[in-house]
């Protein structure tokens, strides 16, 4: 209840920034609808690496993302998470919304995307497979835009609560935030960071998480792009603290301005680490 509390907070506080935002003029009905779509520009997932994008969907607008992911574990049972369904609906020009699901099975949970908060506890899971699905809430703020050497950056907070799972374990709300900044360049090459942050427990036995990321994404053509990325996924606070250091890259399709398809590759660079990973995925703005 603490941690879906201060959700709420965090939330209430980014409305009240949100709504001292100057009121549009009125325009055409058709003609505004129109002149909005183009002032969105191309669609940016957070689901297109592990690292989020520094944008928010934009007033009235729905951005829906799905995807699946296969991660190869060492020497316990591979993990399969699903349809890690991700709905961001904006509620001003810089302030979205979150409500997400996801399905994971396997010999540990799925860290590598943002819709869960990501157990890696090998040592628990040998002796059984993972059964577990949880609900995904929170909001994404708009800080700044880029502004020449400031980057365009923007926070997410979300909470994750198990709907269900086989674990005893799995009954605490989970609260994990994001920071993410990042520039856009004159030949349109992008480059971003982020660092999580997020709580987890063990046995009764709470500890942090922490996952700084970089992710650079070049446009290869009018509507393909590639990315290569590295991410850390690391523990403090817990009996036996551990790191995992993992290299992505990823092929992105916009199909139209407004549907993204995409897939990413990873491999883990240490013992600790997921052996290798697939993701692919969509997303959709309405």
């Amino acid at each position: 209840m603490r941690s879906f509390a201060l959700i709420v907070l965090l939330a209430s506080f980014a409305a009240s920034a949100a709504a001292q935002e100057p009121a549009a003029t009125p325009a055409e009905p058709g003609r505004e609808a129109v002149e909005r779509l183009e002032s969105l520009g191309e669609l940016e997932t957070d689901r297109d690496s592990f690292t989020p994008a520094t944008s928010v969907v934009g007033r009235n607008r729905v951005v829906v993302e799905a995807a699946y992911s296969f991660l190869e574990n060492r020497g316990i049972k591979e993990t399969h998470s699903l349809p890690e369904l991700l709905i961001r609906f904006g509620v001003t020009e810089r302030l979205e919304a979150r409500l997400g699901w996801n399905y994971e099975v396997g010999g540990v949970g799925n860290s590598i995307t943002g819709v869960d908060a990501g157990d890696e506890n090998p040592e628990r899971s040998r002796k059984s497979l993972i059964r577990e699905h949880a609900l995904a809430y929170g909001f994404k703020f708009r800080l700044v835009e880029q502004d020449r050497f400031i980057p365009r950056s923007a926070l997410i907070v979300q909470g994750f609560t198990p709907t269900g799972s086989n674990e005893e374990h799995a009954t605490a709300t989970q609260v994990v935030a994001t920071l993410v900044a990042g520039w856009e360049f004159a030949n349109r090459w992008r480059f971003d960071t982020a660092l999580r942050y997020g709580t987890e427990s063990e046995d009764g036995d709470r500890f942090n998480q922490w996952a700084p990321s970089a992710v650079l994404k070049i446009p290869i053509r009018e509507t393909w792009s590639i990315h290569s990325e590295y991410f850390a996924i690391a523990s403090s606070g817990r009996e036996v603290n551990g790191v995992k250091h993992y290299f992505s890259p990823g092929l992105h399709w916009l199909v139209t301005p407004n549907l993204e398809v995409g897939v990413r590759l990873g491999w883990g660079l240490n013992d600790d680490s997921t052996r290798f990973f697939t993701n692919v995925g969509f997303g959709g703005r309405f």
